[in-house]
């Protein structure tokens, strides 16, 4: 039999479904034809992703770090397009 390939908005409506009150989560998975196993992986991989919303304010870390380096380079291209400037304008002055 062939894996189902679950995208990841059928992953969190299935663990959303499951943390919900009153959910039994062997039903839950026989409706979804998934092991228990499965569904607590994915469980459990929401939850330890669910608290870098609240220590990166609603940011992975990864995503952080991306627009850090994004920040840095744009400084970096800022002075070098300065110091270019500087450069042609004393070439200027120079062959004159």
């Amino acid at each position: 039999m062939k894996r189902r390939k679950w995208q990841p908005e059928e992953k969190l409506a299935i663990v959303l479904e499951g943390l919900k009150d009153g959910h039994n989560v062997s039903e839950l998975c026989r409706r979804h034809a998934i092991s228990q196993t499965y569904y607590y992986r994915m469980r459990d991989q929401f939850l330890s992703r669910a608290k870098e919303i609240f220590i990166y304010g609603g940011q992975s870390q990864e995503a952080k770090l991306l627009k850090d380096n994004i920040r840095e380079l744009e400084r970096i291209i800022g002075k070098l397009t300065v110091q270019n400037e500087i450069l042609k304008k004393t070439e200027e002055m120079m062959s004159r």
